[in-house]
């Protein structure tokens, strides 16, 4: 769970990664990090995963089960890749279904929007700047709400899952994609060696900013596990609220509808 603390000035501090930064300054910090590194993004995804997170977002909209009318909502999923797969389960286009993306960093959705032009999806796929803890969507609007590893960058966890809730319809369904935490010990010591030695040395020779994924393997790592971050979901007005680990826990797919 994020973390948040008192300074000497009173002003509340977070965790941004392994640092404590001031409450009002990790949006900022972390929309520089996908700032500096929107270009290269999905080519890092592939080489930090070794392609698997093509796999894990498959399992996702495979979840998600979408019908011909879903309306869905993709959170912090600027480049568009839940909502193309979204789209590519439902290729016709008689149904209502559609898809949403929203997130709050320009350079993000610039690289999505050129995705569906060059794919000519941009009459079923829309894009909008908005962030997670205040959505700029009214209430009750979408069927499905989805969003991949992204809700352990926000600032207050509990704020975007109650703006997940209030902009579902009742009977919609929250889907989050997430890191997570590995049991097996041996997984955990591979994992962990990958993480912090392998995936910020691949950042800085492909985006030149090593920087920028030394805080993405320490945000993955003050995340809450699955057992802790199941709670918060249903805090937040959930029920049925459920996860599937995938890769032995390395992600973490949780599920919760509103009734």
């Amino acid at each position: 769970m994020f973390r948040m603390t008192a300074m000497a000035d009173d002003k509340r501090t977070v965790s941004f990664g392994f640092r404590e930064v001031a409450e009002d300054e990790k949006s900022r910090l972390v929309g520089q990090v996908f700032s500096n590194v929107a270009r290269r993004y999905d080519v890092m995804n592939d080489l930090m995963s070794l392609g698997v997170h093509r796999i894990w977002k498959q399992a996702l909209i495979d979840w998600l089960a979408p019908s011909a009318d879903t309306e869905l909502l993709d959170v912090a999923g600027g480049t568009g890749d839940i909502a193309f797969r979204f789209l590519e389960r439902l290729p016709s286009k008689t149904g209502g279904a559609r898809a949403v993306v929203c997130d709050i960093n320009f350079e993000m959705l610039a690289v999505g929007r050129d995705r569906a032009n060059e794919r000519k999806a941009l009459d079923r796929v829309a894009f909008t700047c908005g962030d997670a803890e205040r959505l700029p969507l009214p209430d009750a609007t979408f069927d499905a709400y989805t969003i991949a590893f992204g809700i352990r960058n926000v600032t207050h966890i509990d704020r975007a899952l109650a703006e997940a809730f209030r902009v579902l319809r009742p009977g919609g369904r929250f889907l989050c994609l997430e890191f997570a935490k590995v049991d097996n010990p041996f997984l955990e010591r591979l994992y962990d060696a990958w993480s912090f030695n392998a995936i910020p040395a691949i950042g800085e020779a492909v985006t030149n900013d090593r920087a920028a994924y030394e805080y993405l393997v320490e945000s993955i790592r003050r995340f809450p596990p699955q057992k802790k971050f199941a709670p918060m979901i249903q805090a937040a007005g959930f029920t049925q609220v459920k996860w599937r680990d995938l890769s032995g826990g390395i992600v973490a797919m949780h599920s919760g509808w509103k009734l």
